[in-house]
Parts: C-alpha cells; sequence; structure tokens
C-alpha cells in the first residue's frame, strides 16, 4: 500500500531518490495500515434512520458485509452508511469504545450531538 506512492524509475534520476522526509512518511503510512489498526464505528441505516455501531480492524470489509446482508443484525436494514469511525492502535480500545456507546446513555448522548449533522 504505501508503495504504490513512489514512482519507481529505471533511469538514475532525482525522482528516484527518496528523501529522508518522504521515507519517514512511507513509514508512517505502514504504520497505519487497516491491518494494525482498529475500528469503532457507526452505520445509519437508510431505510429506517436507525443507527447501528460495531468494531472491526478492516472497516472498508466489514462495511462492504454489512451492505451485502452478511451480518445478521444489519441485514434487513440495509442500505447502510458509514457516518463516523475512530481509529484505535489497540483491538481492545476499539471494543472498549463500542461497549461504551452501547451501553451508557451519556456516551451515546454525546456521540449523537457530536454527529447531529450527519445522522439526520
Amino acid at each position: 500500500m504505501a508503495g504504490s506512492l513512489f514512482l519507481i524509475s529505471t533511469s538514475i534520476s532525482s525522482e528516484a531518490k527518496i528523501s529522508s522526509r518522504a521515507q519517514e512518511q512511507s513509514d508512517w503510512l505502514l504504520y497505519l495500515t487497516p491491518s494494525l489498526m482498529h475500528y469503532f464505528y457507526v452505520l445509519r441505516s437508510k431505510k429506517d434512520n436507525n443507527l447501528y455501531f460495531g468494531y472491526s480492524s478492516d472497516l472498508k470489509k466489514r462495511f462492504m458485509e454489512h451492505n451485502k446482508g452478511h451480518v445478521v443484525s444489519t441485514a434487513d436494514r440495509r442500505p447502510l452508511e458509514l457516518v463516523y469511525y475512530e481509529a484505535y492502535k489497540s483491538e481492545n480500545d476499539a471494543r472498549d469504545r463500542e461497549r461504551q456507546i452501547k451501553r451508557r446513555a451519556k456516551a451515546f448522548i454525546s456521540l449523537k450531538r457530536r454527529l447531529k449533522c450527519s445522522i439526520m
């Protein structure tokens, strides 16, 4: 994924040289690959406007599973749109955030306030 950011040239030119800053950015992007991040996400049903909360280490794949009907809890609520997500280095942090939103009314209300324009 990070390798696609650089043009590789067979001739020796200044474009083929990667500066130390570009290398640092490349290292940073590699660090943020989906396999290393875990996501808490919010989906909104376009059918009934209800919200669904979840977490995953592959947000794009999980979103596709939801919209293809492969997730029992959202299969009859399709189509769905992604309205919000948070990225965490730790899977436990993403899972804890999901539990916090689902179990604590104040956390849910706070999140709804933050997303008021996105979920209406």
